[in-house]
């Protein structure tokens, strides 16, 4: 098992939980964030630090398109171990449906400057 980031948190990205991850697993998009699974040590104390519920354990049904964007995108953007603010409009998309088709960005962020 290991945790994966959804499509809840583009364009919130509030970075709560890579302040806690004791592996730095967290890997930072443009506008989201993802968990790289083979580093993921399954501890589980990133999931409710995620105040939009964006974080959820891959053994939950219907996940297995999360996990293969996780894998795919932690080996392309950068590492991300400090919690900065998140983007000034994150409370307009808080449980927004269909954020991944709208919003998603391939793009990397800063990671850690």
């Amino acid at each position: 098992m290991t945790y994966i980031v959804n499509d809840q948190c583009i364009k919130c990205k509030l970075m709560d939980c890579v302040e806690v991850c004791p592996v730095d697993c967290f890997y930072e998009g443009e506008n989201m964030l993802v968990i790289h699974p083979d580093e993921c040590i399954d501890c589980g104390v990133c999931e409710p630090e995620c105040p939009v519920e964006a974080i959820k354990p891959d053994t939950e049904p219907g996940l297995e398109q999360w996990l293969e964007l996780n894998a795919e995108y932690a080996e392309k953007w950068p590492n991300i171990t400090l919690k900065r603010d998140p983007p000034a409009d994150s409370k307009e998309f808080e449980g927004m449906e269909g954020k991944f088709e709208k919003y998603f960005s391939p793009n990397p962020g800063e990671g850690d400057l």
